[in-house]
């Protein structure tokens, strides 16, 4: 199954910040809106980087409290491993695992079109996995 796939029929917008965004107002927007990431992005769309939990802990370690006052630029995960929509699931998959992250932009000429976590995929694999099952069930109780 593909990323579009995956993200088709979704409604939701995608939280996203700019590089001049200072992590106190990203942390913010993290909290109030219960996420683990956003991307960074510009004016056009264009992904710039990734700002996570893991960015706010790794900057409160180097920088103290004046981790808060910094900017995105300084801080996000750059540059951001991202994913078209054709990509597979089991490829964004195994990718989120090799590089040890949790959330891919999806980006399809140069514009950033959906953000996945890992949760995300994990539902649609269980989903599918479920799916097959049920027409295994199914096909031995016609037989």
């Amino acid at each position: 199954m593909s990323i579009a796939r995956i993200t088709a029929g979704r409604k939701f917008d995608i939280v996203t910040c700019s590089k001049e965004t200072l992590v106190s107002d990203a942390v913010e927007l993290l909290t109030e809106r219960r996420i683990g990431a956003m991307p960074v992005t510009d004016e056009a769309g264009k992904v710039l980087g990734v700002f996570s939990e893991r960015d706010v802990i790794r900057c409160l370690k180097v920088h103290g409290g004046e981790a808060l006052n910094l900017r995105m630029e300084a801080v996000m995960t750059s540059p951001a491993v991202t994913v078209s929509p054709d990509t597979s699931e089991n490829q964004a998959l195994a990718l989120m695992t090799r590089r040890r992250i949790r959330h891919l932009p999806v980006v399809e000429d140069g514009k950033m079109v959906d953000f996945v976590s890992i949760g995300d995929l994990v539902k649609a694999r269980i989903d599918e996995i479920e799916t097959e099952a049920q027409a295994l069930r199914d096909y031995i109780h016609s037989v």
